[in-house]
């Protein structure tokens, strides 16, 4: 019974697989076609040899959402992927990181405050 089940749900990941290898490969084929092979974030290039380096985000996070002209679409580096990813998943936990949020509190300290008269000594 237990084989079984563990068998089932091989057969259910694999399959999860399976489809998120062929709908990427659809809108990344399409993405390096549109856009110039450069990280949108730090504007490192790239070439055929690393190009499997370069990633497709999706703006809205929705993997569904392609549309044909690539509006939800940015072309990233692996590392800047992650850290798009990982903001996102700090957003989403703790809260927006705007400054002209309600919950935001302004520094006080200004360290060059009294540097005019300091300078003069």
């Amino acid at each position: 019974m237990a084989l079984e089940k563990n068998k089932r749900l091989d057969d259910i990941v694999a399959q999860a697989k399976k489809y998120q290898a062929e709908r990427e490969g659809t809108y990344r084929e399409r993405a390096l076609k549109m856009y110039p092979w450069v990280c949108g974030r730090c504007s490192r290039e790239f070439t055929n040899i690393n190009l499997q380096e370069l990633t497709v985000h999706h703006r809205d996070h929705n993997h569904d959402n392609n549309p044909a002209d690539g509006s939800n679409w940015e072309l990233l580096c692996i590392y800047c992927h992650d850290n798009e990813h990982q903001r996102y998943i700090e957003q989403v936990r703790y809260g927006s990181n705007d400054a002209s949020g309600s919950n935001s509190q302004k520094a006080t300290h200004n360290p060059f405050a009294d540097l005019a008269s300091l300078l003069k000594k």
